[in-house]
C-alpha cells in the first residue's frame, strides 16, 4: 500500500513539530478528511508496539540501524508530536536509548482503527540530537530529503533577520493539597525583542515581580486547593531580530565572573581551561577554543539522572546532557580563565513550520571580550556541525528569551531557594517543589523564506 504519495501536503505541517522526518519525495496534495482517531489512541498504539516488541526483545526495543542491532528501552514518546496524517495513516515520534546513554530520536508510521493499529515504518532520524537529514518542499508541494551537509540553516533551524510570531505559554496545575505559590517567566522587551502581551489568563490573582539582580520579570501567584487543576494561559506578541555581536558597556560585567550553585570555582575547571587554550593570544581566540572543545567531546543526551540543570560539575564529569548543561560547562571554563560569560533560556522557534506546539526550552550563553558580548549556542552548533561558525556569534531570529541569569532572587522567593533558572514553572505546595505541567506552542505571522 503506497499510501506515502497521498498524504496532503497541508497536513504535513502538523507532523514537522520535532523536524521528524516522515516525509515522502513524492507527497501530492489530496482531499482533506475527517479523522475519528486522536491523540490518545495514537499514544496507546505506539506504547502497545513498543511493549510487545520488548517483550519479544527479553526487554529490549531491538531496532536495526547501519548494520547494527541496537537494544533499546523506551525514553519518552513526544506527545505533543502525535498526528493523523490520512484516514488509518497515522505517526508517532519517540525516544529511544541504549544501555550506553545513545539516544535514538525514532519515527513510526502506524496504520489502522483504534485498538487494531499496527506499525508500517520505522526509521530513525536523530542521534544524540543531530539530525540525519532534512526534508524541503518544492514549488508544487512534494517534498525531497536533504542531506544535512547539504542542508540551507532554514532547514536546520535559522531563521536570519527578522521573525514574528506569537508564543503561547501554558501550565497545568495539579491537585493542590494546602497553601501554595506559583512563578513563571514573564518575558520582556529589549534591544533584540519586542514582548507584546495579548493576553494572560489565571485561576487566581497575579503580580508581576522585578527581579533586580539581571532585571528580569515574573509572574506570581498564591494558590489553594480551590485551584486544583486549573491551568494558566499567557500569549505574547513577540518580534524578534537575529543577535549578532554588539557593544556593551564594560560596567557590572565583573559578575558573570562570579561562581553560581551548580556553576562553582573549582580547581578542576581551571585546569582543564588553562589545558585548552595553552598557546592561545587574547579571550575571543581563547573563548573560540573552548567553544570547539565542547562542541567535540560532549554528547546531546537527555537521558539518565541528572542531566537538565545546567550542572557544571555533571556536565564535565559525564560528557553530556542538555543546552543547560553544555552551557553551563562552558560558562564554567570561561570564567576559569577570566572571560566573563553569561546565561539566558527561552525557547527556540521552529524554523521549517509556522504553527503547533515546541519541544520544550532552549538556553544559550553569551561572552564577554574587548567591549563586545558575543553570542553563543554550543548545543545547536553541536547537533549540526556546518553551524559551528555561525552559531559562534550569532542567535538566529526564531526564538523567544524568558529570563537571564542563574540563582534568582524575586521577592517573594520560594521556600527551596533561589531560583536555578526561570523556564519552566516553580510551583511550591505547603513550602515544598512539586511540579505543573508545561506546553509551549506558536503561530508564525512571517513566513519564513524556505
Amino acid at each position: 500500500m503506497n499510501w506515502r504519495k497521498t498524504v496532503p501536503a497541508a497536513l504535513v505541517v502538523c507532523i514537522l513539530f520535532s523536524g521528524c522526518s516522515i516525509l515522502h519525495k513524492e507527497m501530492q496534495d489530496t482531499p482533506t478528511f475527517i479523522s475519528h482517531v486522536v491523540t490518545r489512541d495514537i499514544q496507546k498504539g505506539i506504547e502497545t508496539h513498543i511493549e510487545e516488541q520488548s517483550r519479544l526483545g527479553n526487554g529490549c526495543f531491538r531496532l536495526s540501524f547501519r548494520g547494527e542491532e541496537l537494544n533499546l528501552k523506551l525514553v519518552r514518546i513526544h506527545t505533543e508530536y502525535l498526528a493523523t496524517i490520512e484516514p488509518d495513516i497515522h505517526f508517532a515520534c519517540v525516544d529511544l536509548a541504549c544501555p550506553d546513554g545513545n539516544v535514538y530520536d525514532v519515527d513510526f508510521f502506524l496504520y489502522g482503527d483504534p485498538d487494531e493499529m499496527v506499525v508500517t515504518e520505522t526509521t530513525v532520524h536523530k542521534v544524540n540530537g543531530k539530525p540525519l537529514y532534512a526534508w524541503k518542499q518544492r514549488s508544487d508541494k512534494t517534498w525531497h530529503r536533504v542531506e544535512v551537509d547539504d542542508a540551507a540553516p532554514e532547514l536546520l533551524g535559522v531563521i536570519s533577520g527578522r521573525d514574528e510570531f506569537e508564543f503561547i505559554y501554558q501550565a497545568f496545575l495539579p491537585e493542590i493539597g494546602g497553601s501554595a505559590a506559583l512563578w513563571l517567566p514573564f518575558p520582556a522587551s529589549d534591544a533584540f525583542q519586542t514582548i507584546n502581551v495579548m493576553a494572560i489568563e489565571t485561576p487566581a490573582r497575579y503580580e508581576i515581580l522585578h527581579e533586580s539582580e539581571y532585571g528580569n520579570r515574573v509572574l506570581f501567584m498564591k494558590l489553594g486547593p480551590e485551584h486544583s487543576g486549573q491551568a494558566v494561559t499567557m500569549r505574547f506578541q513577540v518580534q524578534r531580530l537575529e543577535k549578532g555581536v554588539y557593544n556593551a558597556e564594560s560596567s557590572g560585567v565583573e559578575k558573570y565572573l562570579q561562581p553560581e550553585s551548580l556553576v562553582p570555582d573549582e580547581q578542576m575547571f581551571q585546569e582543564l581551561a588553562n589545558s585548552i587554550v595553552a598557546g592561545k593570544t587574547g579571550n575571543l581566540a581563547r573563548a573560540r577554543t573552548l567553544y570547539d572543545y565542547v562542541i567535540d567531546n560532549f554528547r546531546y543526551v537527555r537521558f539518565g539522572s541528572g542531566w537538565g540543570q545546567g550542572d557544571a560539575v555533571y556536565a564535565c564529569n559525564t560528557r553530556s546532557g542538555n543546552c543547560s548543561d553544555f552551557h553551563a560547562f562552558f560558562i564554567a571554563l570561561c570564567r576559569a580563565v577570566g572571560i566573563p560569560a553569561r546565561f539566558a533560556v527561552g525557547a527556540a522557534i521552529p524554523s521549517e513550520r509556522n504553527e503547533g506546539g515546541i519541544d520544550g526550552y532552549h538556553c544559550w550563553v553569551e561572552f564577554y571580550t574587548e567591549g563586545k558580548w558575543w553570542p553563543v549556542d554550543i548545543s545547536e552548533a553541536n547537533k549540526c556541525n556546518s553551524l559551528a561558525g555561525y552559531f559562534f556569534g550569532h542567535h538566529p531570529a526564531n526564538r523567544i528569551e524568558f529570563s537571564r541569569g542563574r540563582d534568582l532572587k524575586p521577592d517573594p522567593r520560594p521556600a527551596s531557594g533561589p531560583i536555578n533558572f526561570l523556564a519552566y514553572p516553580v510551583l511550591e505546595i505547603s513550602g515544598k517543589p512539586a511540579h505543573a505541567k508545561v506546553v509551549f506552542a506558536f503561530s508564525r505571522n512571517i513566513s519564513p523564506k524556505l
